[in-house]
């Protein structure tokens, strides 16, 4: 990913900031993401310099130290080169290094429309939930979650192709050889499963069972989608973006084709960064210091409660 230049992004060459001890350092941002499946870091200055994906894990806070470092020595900087950091996501306040916390929301917001101008609506599958976010100008002016269930979800997916005995990276492209569209009438995980091994027992075709799975999660995302208009340009994210089964299945639904960003998984991050480098640049225009976080990298463990109240302060 070191780079990838979003669209009308700002290079930032060696421009500085004061820091509340009067020295300068070099505007770098980083935007911390962690889902419930995976964690996201992108390192900003103008361009995404360095982007690390991982799994999160039960323990957020060490995962959150883990990507930071691998992010970090990939953009060849340290962590008191940062400026400034954002984090996101379900784990968001388990950042101990991070300067702000802001909702996915937001994030996913700013991070689509800064590859996406023109986006209208976005809708995120990830790993345990899933969001409808309606767009202008960067803005969030409404949303929905499906956050109770794990229907039309990356988790839902896993179940599926467990039970199938592929791989869920082989999930779409096999989809697409199917002949036929098997009804799943149910989106509950449990009872999806169960449908599923009933189709194969008929000798249902894998493909043609695995277009019928995408074309009922489509019908749930779709369904949650429109509560909040799905007007043009659509881009889709999260890791489900990848599948392209599924992304085909809810063009299908939604009546035209829609976007995906170059690696969907880190429109969170991206958003969040640039939220930081928006934070840092209005201090730059003012002269004024960037209030920031202690920058430590401690192994610190889930139940650290010392950094939990920092972190929330």
């Amino acid at each position: 990913m070191s780079g990838w230049r979003i669209p009308g992004s700002r290079v930032i060459e060696r421009q500085t900031i004061g820091n509340a001890k009067g020295a300068n350092v070099d505007v770098y941002v980083a935007g911390v993401d962690i889902g419930s499946t995976m964690t996201k870091v992108v390192v900003h200055s103008g361009t995404i310099l360095a982007a690390v994906i991982g799994p999160t894990g039960p323990e957020h806070r060490r995962t959150a130290y883990k990507v930071i470092l691998e992010a970090l020595e990939k953009a060849k900087i340290s962590l008191e080169d940062l400026t400034y950091v954002v984090a996101t996501g379900y784990g968001r306040l388990n950042v101990p290094f991070a300067d702000k916390q802001m909702t996915e929301i937001t994030c996913h917001a700013r991070g689509v429309s800064s590859i996406f101008p023109n986006v209208r609506t976005a809708i995120d599958i990830g790993g345990q939930d899933s969001k409808g976010i309606k767009i202008d100008k960067g803005k969030v002016i409404n949303f929905v979650m499906n956050d109770k269930c794990a229907a039309g979800t990356g988790r839902f997916l896993e179940v599926i192709a467990e039970a199938l005995g592929v791989r869920v990276e082989e999930m779409g492209q096999l989809s697409l050889k199917a002949k036929s569209v098997p009804k799943i009438s149910n989106t509950c995980t449990v009872f999806a499963e169960q449908e599923v091994i009933s189709w194969l027992a008929m000798e249902t075709k894998v493909e043609d069972i695995l277009a019928g799975i995408h074309d009922a999660i489509a019908t749930r995302v779709h369904g949650m989608a429109q509560r909040v208009k799905i007007e043009k340009e659509v881009v889709v994210t999260g890791g489900c973006a990848k599948n392209v089964g599924l992304v085909k299945a809810l063009e299908g639904k939604i009546g035209y084709s829609v976007l995906v960003p170059p690696e969907p998984l880190l429109t969170g991050a991206i958003g969040a960064a640039l939220i930081g480098e928006d934070i840092a640049r209005q201090a730059i225009d003012k002269g004024t210091p960037v209030r920031r976080a202690e920058r430590r990298l401690s192994e610190v463990t889930f139940f650290d409660e010392a950094a939990s109240r920092g972190n929330r302060s």
